[in-house]
């Protein structure tokens, strides 16, 4: 078994106290890494927006989209990024630019119908753009092929 500890420990982003300004985080919900440009991006979950925040420069956030309650993030080998919207029950995928996105996952309200997800988490994406995504009110993780309605 290995004894490996981990001695170098920081804030990356947030650490300002709870707020809503561009230094600030309320209750980030969940987190991945941009390898392309260096940074993360952050489900501000409160603040109902997703920021990224530069690994370089971790002084403050550039909000990317706006008006969502976001769960859960994923991003695809072509820089798309999904993110899952709790209130909408939907997952919606943003191509680089875009302050809109389209619905790839659910989308048609709440419920257990194989068209719909009731408390969606979190999001997967695999090598042939199919989404899974955790439907954590039905108790199950449902599969979006492409394209899929």
């Amino acid at each position: 078994m290995s004894d490996i500890s981990f001695r170098i420990k920081q804030i990356v982003a947030g650490g300002n106290e709870e707020g809503s300004e561009t230094h600030q985080l309320s209750n980030p919900f969940d987190v991945i890494a941009d390898k392309e440009r260096d940074s993360l991006i952050i489900c501000d979950s409160s603040n109902k927006r997703v920021v990224r925040w530069s690994r370089r420069n971790g002084t403050s956030a550039e909000t990317i989209i706006s008006n969502i309650n976001c769960y859960g993030l994923t991003m695809d080998e072509n820089g798309s990024l999904y993110v899952v919207d709790g209130r909408k029950h939907e997952v919606r995928r943003y191509q680089r630019g875009e302050s809109q996105g389209i619905v790839v996952a659910g989308g048609n309200g709440s419920g257990n119908r194989l068209d719909q997800l009731y408390g969606p988490h979190y999001v997967f994406v695999d090598r042939d753009h199919s989404v899974y995504v955790s439907d954590w009110e039905n108790h199950r993780v449902m599969k979006w092929v492409e394209g899929a309605k």
